[in-house]
C-alpha cells in the first residue's frame, strides 16, 4: 500500500496521479500529491514505475497500511528499487536491469478507462 510521498524528490509531473488506476492520489495545488484515499491502494506499484524522481514508497502489504519511517526509507535504499530492478526508463538499456515485464502500463489504463466509461454509462442510464 503506498505509504509516503517525498516532497523533496517530488518533481511536480503529477504522473503518479495520472496512472493511479484507483484514484488514490489527488493533485493539491503548489504542493506534492496528497495521499487521498489510501484504502483503495491495490499496491499495483504503478505510481512507483512513473515517479522518476523516486519521491515514493509502496509498501508491499496490500492490505493494510504499514507504519514507515520517512528518514529510514530515504537511507535504506529502497526508492526507486522497483523501478531500477524492474528495467523501467532510464534503466531500460542497463544490461544489469532487463527485466521489463511490468510494463504494464496499457493494461492498468484501459481498465482505468473502462471503469470511467461504466461509471459515466451508470449515470447516464439513472442506474
Amino acid at each position: 500500500m503506498i505509504e509516503l510521498v517525498i516532497a523533496e524528490r517530488c518533481t511536480g509531473c503529477n504522473a503518479c496521479v495520472e496512472v493511479c488506476p484507483t484514484n488514490v492520489l489527488e493533485l493539491v495545488a503548489g504542493d506534492v500529491p496528497r495521499i487521498a484515499r489510501q484504502a483503495d491502494c491495490q499496491t499495483c506499484f504503478m505510481c512507483e514505475l512513473y515517479c522518476r524522481g523516486d519521491a515514493i514508497y509502496v509498501a508491499p502489504d496490500c492490505e493494510s497500511p504499514t507504519v514507515v519511517d520517512r528518514d529510514a526509507i530515504l537511507t535504506s535504499g529502497l526508492l526507486g528499487e522497483f523501478r531500477r530492478d524492474h528495467g523501467w526508463d532510464e534503466w531500460a538499456t542497463d544490461p544489469r536491469y532487463t527485466n521489463e515485464h511490468w510494463r504494464m502500463e496499457s493494461v492498468f489504463l484501459r481498465a482505468r478507462d473502462m471503469a470511467i466509461s461504466e461509471a459515466v454509462a451508470k449515470r447516464r442510464d439513472g442506474n
